[in-house]
């Protein structure tokens, strides 16, 4: 079979994201499998052209702009390939209008309020009322996601729900990485090669943020929240990871210095990934109030060295944790509640220590094999 992949940014792309390591993941999965896969994106510096993992990487035009280079290949190359991956970021590619070739959009998330935190007024209406006319391309052609709930908002925008698949992914990581504390181990009389060094929670109660430092990933809601817990909890600490713009970040400094927590905060802005499972790892809780979420890879991330999470109620998030199971999602979408749950979950520890077992079950129930599988038969479906 021959797959072309259209997605505005690769992996050299500096706003990459999860997004991109999933599709990459498949890519390479499809590859493994004996089909051809070509990924045309813009250019960003770095060769026009390049395999990688057997992946024929294509980068062409701007960010922008590829959306107009996209439109002509099609029309000239479209017939070349078996089914196009049309993926959205924001918005897709429109390939039914330039191509009769099957077509699969793949939309991790439906942007909806995210307009309003990535652009000012006007420019987040017109994004909004784009998003909701285009979906009226797809309607004939397989819409895949992530999240199960994803679904429900792509039936409300007039997709057939015979058309709708979610395919949860796993995590992408070397298997050395993933290194829980000493406490998980002995708690769970789990065994470590010789190798491997376990890590020590954190001495003091530990939370952390692990994503891009954007507005729309609810940095400062876990700021709020946190200055909640330092109300009870003097001694708690919250470490945040990810690099953001610099004017967002010393925004953000100031927030906390006027809560007066800046002795508690602590920085670390992009780090290898050895560091960040290491991060996660010695912390007790991740706290993630996103506005919405594909899938949120993070928190299969922690959960796979013994780290819990408390997330807000939105797509992506309500999916991946399992509530009362692995984690904590609220019922109301709030600092407080955020903070209240976090305290009484770490002074349960009966509760911690099922979350932390039944979250590594859940992750270790997710395989690439399985759900590369899956993607090739749905486009099986669509040709």
């Amino acid at each position: 079979m021959r797959i072309l992949i259209l997605n505005w940014r690769d992996l050299t792309h500096p706003r990459a994201g999860g997004a991109e390591l999933v599709t990459m993941e498949h890519a390479k999965g499809w590859v493994r499998a004996g089909h051809r896969v070509t990924w045309l994106t813009g250019w960003y510096g770095g060769p026009k052209e390049e395999i990688v993992d057997g992946v024929h990487i294509v980068r062409r035009a701007g960010s922008l702009t590829i959306y107009l280079y996209a439109m002509v290949y099609l029309l000239i190359n479209g017939r070349l390939f078996d089914v196009i991956v049309d993926e959205a970021h924001g918005f897709p590619f429109f390939s039914p209008l330039f191509t009769k070739t099957p077509v699969v959009l793949f939309i991790h998330e439906i942007a909806g309020e995210i307009w309003d935190y990535m652009f000012p007024f006007p420019k987040n209406v017109i994004g909004k009322i784009l998003e909701s006319w285009y979906f009226k391309l797809y309607k004939a052609c397989y819409v895949w996601t992530d999240a199960p709930s994803t679904i429900d908002e792509l039936v409300e925008r007039g997709i057939p729900r015979k058309h709708c698949v979610a395919i949860p992914c796993p995590i992408i990581a070397d298997k050395r990485l993933l290194v829980p504390s000493s406490s998980f181990l002995e708690k769970h009389k789990q065994s470590r090669t010789s190798n491997q060094q376990p890590r020590t929670k954190n001495q003091q109660p530990t939370y952390i943020f692990v994503s891009r430092v954007v507005r729309m990933k609810g940095v400062e809601e876990v700021i709020k929240a946190f200055s909640f817990i330092c109300r009870e909890e003097s001694k708690s600490k919250l470490w945040i990871v990810g690099g953001g713009e610099d004017v967002y970040v010393k925004e953000l400094k100031t927030m906390i210095s006027e809560y007066g927590i800046e002795k508690s905060v602590e920085w670390f802005g992009i780090v290898t990934e050895a560091k960040k499972y290491e991060l996660m790892a010695r912390a007790h809780l991740l706290l993630h109030a996103s506005v919405k979420e594909g899938w949120g890879l993070v928190v299969l991330e922690a959960a796979s060295v013994g780290t819990p999470a408390v997330v807000y109620n939105v797509s992506g998030l309500r999916d991946i944790v399992k509530h009362n199971k692995t984690g904590i999602v609220l019922q109301t979408n709030s600092p407080q509640e955020m903070a209240r749950e976090a305290m009484v979950l770490l002074k349960n520890n009966y509760k911690y220590t099922l979350y932390q077992q039944n979250g590594k079950k859940w992750v270790d129930g997710l395989r690439w094999d399985d759900v590369i599988k899956k993607s090739l038969d749905l486009f099986k479906k669509a040709t």
